[in-house]
C-alpha cells in the first residue's frame, strides 16, 4: 500500500499559519510538537480529511523566497468540500481572499482562494458530493 502521508507547506511563522488554517479555514490542529531550537512539528488537517499539511517554517533565504509561490502562482492544493456555498460564505466573512467567484465545471463547483501567503488553492465541491453540484 502507498499513500501520501503529508504535504509540506512553507510558512513564515507557525503561529500565524495556525491562526489562518485553524482559525479561518476551520482545519484541525493535528499535532504541534516542539522539536527544540525553534523548530516545531506542526500538522493541520482539513475537517474530516485524512492527509495532513505539515507547516514547515522557512529557515533559509531560498525557502523564504518560496513562501506564497510554491507552485509558481498556479493552484497548489485542491481542497474538496461537501458544500462550497457554505464554505465560501463562511470564509468570505472570515476575510479569506478569493481570486474569483464560484463557477461550475464538468467536475463540480470550484473557486480559487489564497492562503495567508498568497498560495492558490482550489475549493471544489465535486459532482455528486452533494445535491447542489
Amino acid at each position: 500500500m502507498s499513500r501520501i502521508g503529508a504535504v509540506s507547506l512553507l510558512v513564515r511563522d507557525y503561529d500565524e499559519a495556525i491562526a489562518f488554517y485553524v482559525g479561518k479555514l476551520g482545519f484541525d490542529l493535528s499535532e504541534d510538537t516542539d522539536m527544540g531550537g525553534g523548530k516545531r512539528w506542526v500538522r493541520i488537517t482539513p475537517k474530516g480529511g485524512e492527509t495532513p499539511v505539515l507547516l514547515a517554517r522557512a529557515t533559509t533565504a531560498e525557502q523564504t523566497s518560496r513562501i506564497g509561490s510554491q507552485a509558481g502562482d498556479r493552484v497548489w492544493l485542491f481542497l474538496e468540500t461537501d458544500d462550497l456555498v457554505r464554505d465560501h460564505a463562511a470564509w468570505l466573512a472570515a476575510g479569506v481572499h478569493f481570486r474569483e467567484t464560484p463557477r461550475h465545471e464538468p467536475y463540480g463547483k470550484v473557486v480559487v482562494f489564497e492562503d495567508l501567503y498568497g498560495n492558490a488553492w482550489d475549493l471544489i465541491e465535486p459532482v455528486g458530493r452533494s445535491g447542489s453540484a
